[in-house]
């Protein structure tokens, strides 16, 4: 039986001459106290030494994953020849497996193997002629750590770690910087209180303070460095009537050396922003796309690394940084939070309050897709990033348009919107469109009633009287021509009773006429005899 044993330095092949050994492994580091004795049980038959640094890392990381690597399979290819058939022992089964598939040879893997693998581990420096331990010692070292950079897949633009470390440092010289502008404030406040309501920016504050010193300075003091115009103007003349306490120079001292630190964060503040951006295009190009330089840190900072948030699903990223009222709201059965760190991102922030809960999942579908791609991918570009920004960004329209790409199953939803907003419109009743007769006369239609319900009804009335048979509308003429007939004849009729009526009628006009002039004459002449 053979052995196949891996060092830093090469692999090497043993013969195993008692194979009993094998059997009974519960006393057999007692064989392998001294270089002797071990070469009673085993010995070299191959060494297939590795040519540099780069060829031993080839070789480890492919025993790493199970396969068989150049110098392995030259090694086995010299030994095993088509009349040697003998057993092979190995340490990995999975290596093993691959020997057995690819090169017809029939592996041994066992706990009797691992404890025989450990004696010759004790006992390799004197079986394989030519290897010393310091050397061997050194080769462990440097193949151990190219190993574990290779694991890690070590490149300086993708730790994620330095993004970690700065975005707590930007978070942290943030509030410093918060405390001490609001201290520089208070304590230059009880000299100078018009200051601080005339200038609101708080970094033209600190360098107006360092620049002017006491306020009585302040007419001969230039700034039209640090501010405008007006603003100058304003300064100069709310230091003539300022009301403040008087300060001797040690207090005003000790307030310039605070702005000069608050001016020195502030430019260290600018400095690390500018490296975080940098380090975020390098290691997550499209998350900082999608979602922005200082929240894609703070997600990468929140899991952990990068790996880590790619690892999360969608729902967890749209919840990061808001677990607290996760937990709250499922402890007191209330609505679940719609987002967490994503809410600070450009694409939720544009949107309206009604729509943001939607805008964050779709934003952390994206940025979890994003994650992984940037995290997992071997060539990261920026492709994907820019067209998902511009698929949301088009999604955020439509929403605020109030479309939506549902073509059916929308009937509740617009119901209940025109429930709550009066949309429905009254309709009334129109009198005028009752009658369907024809008739010669115009009709008179209301003010209100429109023209089309009449053509309607014309048509209808058209259409029914062209149903109807030959024989009914030669019926309906002659019967017109005969009430035409008797409706010319009592026309002339009445004509001639009126031309005989007309004299009588004036004959009987004089009679009454003379009556009533007689009448008035007896009238006046009674009032005369009276």
């Amino acid at each position: 039986m053979l052995v196949l044993f891996e060092t830093a330095a090469g692999f090497a092949i043993f013969k195993l001459l008692d194979e009993k050994k094998l059997q009974k492994v519960d006393n057999l580091f007692q064989d392998f106290t001294s270089t002797a004795k071990a070469s009673n049980v085993v010995q070299l038959q191959e060494f297939q030494k590795f040519a540099d640094s780069a060829v031993a890392l080839e070789a480890g990381v492919a025993l790493n994953e199970g396969k068989i690597c150049k110098p392995l399979k030259k090694i086995l290819k010299k030994v095993y020849s088509e009349e040697v058939q003998e057993q092979l022992l190995v340490w990995d089964a999975k290596l093993g497996n691959t020997i057995k598939d690819k090169m017809g040879v029939q592996c041994v893997s066992n706990n009797n193997v691992a404890e025989l693998m450990r004696c010759i581990k004790s006992q390799v420096e004197g079986l394989i002629p030519g290897l010393q331990s310091k050397d061997l010692a050194a080769m462990s070292l440097g193949l151990g750590h190219n190993l574990a950079r290779y694991k890690l897949k070590f490149s300086p633009d993708k730790v994620d770690t330095m993004v970690v470390q700065a975005i707590s440092l930007l978070d942290d010289i943030d509030k410093e910087l918060n405390n001490y502008t609001m201290r520089t404030r208070e304590w230059y406040g009880w000299h100078f209180p018009e200051l601080g309501k005339i200038l609101t920016d708080n970094t033209a504050y600190i360098r107006t303070v360092l620049k002017m010193g006491t306020r009585e300075k302040a007419a001969a003091s230039d700034f039209s460095e640090i501010l405008s115009e007006e603003l100058e103007e304003k300064v100069k003349e709310g230091a003539e009537v300022s009301m403040g306490t008087e300060i001797s120079e040690e207090d005003i001292a000790n307030i310039k050396c605070l702005c000069e630190q608050v001016l020195e964060l502030t430019e260290y503040r600018e400095q690390l922003y500018t490296y975080l951006k940098n380090r975020m295009v390098a290691i997550a190009p499209n998350v900082t796309i999608l979602v922005g330089e200082l929240v894609g840190a703070r997600l990468i900072a929140h899991a952990g690394s990068l790996i880590n948030l790619a690892k999360h699903p969608a729902s967890t990223i749209q919840i990061l940084g808001a677990e607290k009222a996760l937990f709250r709201a499922l402890k007191t059965r209330h609505a679940t939070p719609k987002y967490g760190l994503l809410y600070h991102a450009t694409l939720v922030s544009q949107t309206s309050t009604k729509n943001k809960g939607k805008m964050s999942r779709m934003l952390a579908a994206k940025a979890a897709l994003a994650c992984r791609y940037d995290a997992l991918g071997e060539e990261t570009t920026t492709d994907m990033g820019i067209e998902n920004r511009s698929k949301l960004a088009s999604r955020i329209s439509m929403l605020e348009e109030g479309h939506s790409f549902r073509i059916s199953g929308r009937g509740k939803s617009l119901a209940k919107f025109s429930k709550y907003q009066g949309v429905q419109e009254v309709q009334q009743y129109h009198a005028a469109a009752d009658t369907t007769l024809p008739s010669s006369s115009k009709r008179k239609f209301d003010d209100d009633f429109e023209e089309e319900p009449a053509k309607m009804i014309k048509v209808e009335d058209e259409t029914q009287e062209a149903a109807q048979d030959s024989t009914g509308t030669e019926k309906k003429k002659k019967k017109k021509k005969k009430i035409k007939q008797e409706e010319d004849e009592e026309a002339s009729a009445e004509q001639q009773v009126e031309v005989k009526e007309e004299p009588e009628a004036s004959a009987m006009d004089v009679d009454q006429s003379e009556k009533k002039k007689k009448k008035k004459k007896k009238k006046k002449e009674a009032e005369n005899a009276e």
